[in-house]
């Protein structure tokens, strides 16, 4: 700033002016004398006056200037070593040359000199190394900082944020969650019972809920004879977290000492700042928990994220079919209204798959529209190929059967598409048949997981059935009656269950058994079932193979696989996990082996102690409490291996808590 000021020509300007007004007074006084001498002395006792001026404002300017100058490089060391910022130099190798006071302060150490930056945060590695970083949050003996990085002079300035971190998290913790409780089958339980019963019922349960509600400071109010709305605060969602939602247990427990098999399900909507959007979430989460068999917790937030906890148990059968009625006459109704009816299950299908896709084909004839069953010839089992053989002799009900290319030409905007023993998009035998149609319902076992056939006209999932060709078949039940199965038809629905069911042994009920009974009744031949389940010699040997790699990882659990360099089937696979299951000592069994996608499968299979879902959903996987898979990208089956014996850890330490 000094140099501005003495560069500037103050003095150049007065002194042309000077010699131009002398000028003018010589020639003055050579025409008027004595005009000339006045003004030349009034002239020249203004200009001493500016002269005289102009020398002492230009003395106070240096002065200022250099006091200025002293002011300012005294502010500026008094900045680097007193204010607030810490600030590091470093070399080109990450060590540490220089910084201020601050820095010392803040690390409690007399000099950092010659040490590595990373000494003061591990996590400052990713922010030098990473030529696409200039900032970064970091934790420094619990306080929180922002790091700014400035490359080219080396230099870092560390800018405290706690308070700042503080108020956020108060935010974050005192944001509303909303939630909504529902006790499973409360109606279905409570119907038989009599008053007084019903009454000490109800106010066991509502003592239950509102006694957990105070304990954890949220409000609960009822909203119906089965169902609560509750409000909470993050940080209050967050303590119910980490105690894995302890109320499930409670309810089930306290209620199986009265004979009841009461549970409770509960839907979380958090993460928004809008209320109606997270009564939205709420109810969204608890219609996801419903789909997975009740007894457990979802908590959803805005991006689609959700989490689950409990589901140790197996749902309850329903024994009411009011909902199957209601259903039924409901896709009656959208079949109607189609001018043609495609069913699609999922990829590699198996019996159920088929059987309930023939079921729900043979639905749409019985109300007189087209119906086809959509198929990939190139993939599919043994077992499928023998049923497809034996359909084939059959050129009226073989010449339903299409491929996906088919389908997409035949479609129309009219037509419905039926997914059977899936909810997932991306397992279905071709995506694209969905995103084409405008109509869409969905049929399914399964417990229901995050991904989900986007607007749906119609849902039909209950986790309690053994399998979707149960469900089918008491859907057909109430279908008009002027055209009925045929021995084939009945055959491949039978066939279905059987297969889900390894034969009546597991996730049966008595529904299971009247469905059975009324494809017998239909001409259900059994000793086809077994023909077309019957496997050949190869297939047993391949499996004899796999079962001898079988360890043990806890007690009653075993994990055992394929040859790294061999493909199996996907349904080979899942019968050497039901095989292992019934050997003593196993209550749990995994089988992992190449698939022909190029993915690794695992087949899980439970008793009922161990929730082989929740394993299989940290995988990217689903299913059922006893029943489960996932396909998982993967270089080896070592590789597969680790994963699932970390995932089971999780889940065992999870269910501990």
């Amino acid at each position: 700033m000094g140099t501005v000021f003495r560069k500037r020509p103050i003095r150049y300007p007065l002194l042309i002016l000077s010699l131009l007004i002398i000028t003018s007074i010589v020639l003055l006084i050579m025409s008027h004398p004595i005009i000339g001498t006045i003004y030349g002395v009034l002239i020249a006792i203004t200009t001493t006056v500016v002269w005289t001026y102009e020398k002492n404002t230009y003395v106070e300017t240096e002065k200022h200037i250099e006091m200025l100058s002293y002011r300012l490089e005294n502010v500026g060391e008094k900045a680097l070593l007193e204010m607030p910022i810490g600030i590091v130099l470093i070399d080109d190798h990450a060590s540490i040359e220089w910084t201020n006071p601050f820095i010392q302060r803040m690390l409690d150490e007399e000099s950092m000199i010659g040490k590595e930056v990373y000494s003061i945060s591990d996590e400052l590695f990713s922010l030098i190394k990473h030529e696409d970083m200039n900032e970064i949050n970091v934790s420094v003996k619990e306080r929180q900082y922002r790091v700014f990085f400035k490359r080219e002079e080396k230099l870092l300035y560390f800018f405290d944020i706690t308070e700042q971190v503080e108020i956020e998290e108060l935010y974050y913790e005192d944001r509303t969650v909303l939630a909504v409780l529902l006790i499973d089958n409360y109606d279905e339980i409570t119907q038989s019972m009599d008053d007084q019963k019903r009454s000490q019922t109800n106010s066991m349960i509502t003592s239950l809920i509102n006694k957990w509600g105070m304990m954890n400071d949220i409000y609960i109010k009822r909203i119906s004879s089965d169902r609560f709305m509750a409000v909470m605060n993050e940080s209050i969602l967050s303590s119910l977290e980490k105690r894995k939602f302890a109320i499930l247990d409670d309810i089930r427990e306290i209620t199986a000492q009265k004979n009841l098999s009461l549970t409770l399900s509960i839907g979380v909507g958090a993460g928004s700042p809008s209320l109606t959007e997270l009564g939205e979430l709420a109810q969204s989460s608890l219609d996801l928990v419903l789909g997975r068999g009740g007894d457990q917790v979802a908590i959803k937030q805005p991006d689609g994220k959700v989490k689950f906890y409990g589901g140790k148990t197996n749902p309850v059968e329903k024994r009411t079919r009011v909902r199957a009625r209601v259903i039924s006459h409901a896709l009656r109704d959208l079949i109607q209204d189609s001018d043609q009816v495609f069913v699609m299950g999922h990829k590699m299908p198996d019996m159920d798959a088929i059987g309930a896709a023939i079921g729900v084909r043979k639905m749409a004839e019985m109300n007189n529209i087209n119906g086809y069953v959509v198929i990939d010839f190139d993939n599919i089992d043994n077992s499928i190929n023998r049923l497809m053989q034996v359909v084939k002799e059959k050129s009226d009900l073989y010449d339903r059967f299409l491929e996906p290319e088919q389908v997409l030409d035949k479609m129309t905007d009219k037509s419905l598409i039926v997914i059977v023993d899936t909810h997932k998009p991306s397992m279905t035998i071709d995506e694209r048949i969905i995103h084409k149609a405008s109509k869409v319902v969905v049929i399914d076992h399964h417990r229901r997981g995050e991904e989900f056939i986007d607007s749906p006209m119609l849902v039909y999932m209950e986790p309690y059935a053994s399998s979707t060709a149960e469900l089918v078949t008491e859907l057909l039940e109430y279908q008009p009656k002027h055209d009925k199965m045929t021995m084939l038809e009945a055959t491949a629905l039978l066939a279905g269950i059987i297969v889900d069911t390894k034969s009546f042994t597991l996730r049966t009920g008595a529904r299971t058994f009247e469905a059975a009974s009324y494809l017998r009744t239909n001409g259900a031949d059994t000793v086809l079932v077994q023909r077309l389940l019957k496997e050949d010699l190869d297939t047993y040997l391949e499996r004899a193979e796999i079962i001898k790699t079988a360890d043990f990882v806890h007690q009653g659990m075993v994990i055992a696989h394929g040859e790294q360099n061999k493909v199996y089937n996907s349904v080979l696979i899942a019968q050497t996990a039901d095989i292992l299951l019934t050997m003593k000592d196993i209550s749990v069994s995994f089988v992992i082996a190449h698939r022909r996608d190029g993915k690794i499968g695992i087949s899980a299979r439970s008793l009922g102690d161990t929730n082989v879902q929740l394993i299989m959903e940290a995988l990217g996987g689903g299913g059922h409490l006893t029943n489960a898979a996932t396909q998982v990208e993967a270089k080896s089956i070592d590789e597969v291996i680790m994963r699932l014996k970390i995932a089971i850890e999780e889940t065992i330490e999870g269910s501990k808590e």
